[in-house]
């Protein structure tokens, strides 16, 4: 998968209060980068946790829940737009089916 943008990943965890995300965001990008998913159901193979909202939203837990990463799919290009990280407390102040 192409994922857009590896920039937004590192410019979270370089932030002194989320330097714990590092790890798990790391994970995931190269995960993701070598993943080949047609499908939604291809995430709830390797991501059991990870839930699917309209508008090919996925969002995953990461760092053992601490932090949500909201992505976009398109499948047929293969690319994963990342269109928000941040705490749960963060994430409850958006709207992850339009952000």
């Amino acid at each position: 998968m192409h994922i857009i943008s590896r920039k937004t990943l590192k410019r979270f965890y370089e932030q002194p209060d989320y330097r714990d995300a590092k790890g798990p965001l790391e994970a995931w990008f190269h995960e993701a980068k070598r993943a080949n998913w047609e499908s939604s159901a291809d995430i709830k193979a390797l991501y059991g946790s990870a839930d699917i909202l309209k508008n090919n939203r996925v969002i995953f837990n990461i760092g053992g829940n601490k932090y949500r990463l909201v992505v976009k799919i398109n499948y047929p290009t293969k690319t994963v737009f990342i269109r928000f990280i941040g705490t749960h407390k963060e994430y409850d102040r958006i709207d992850a089916e339009v952000i």
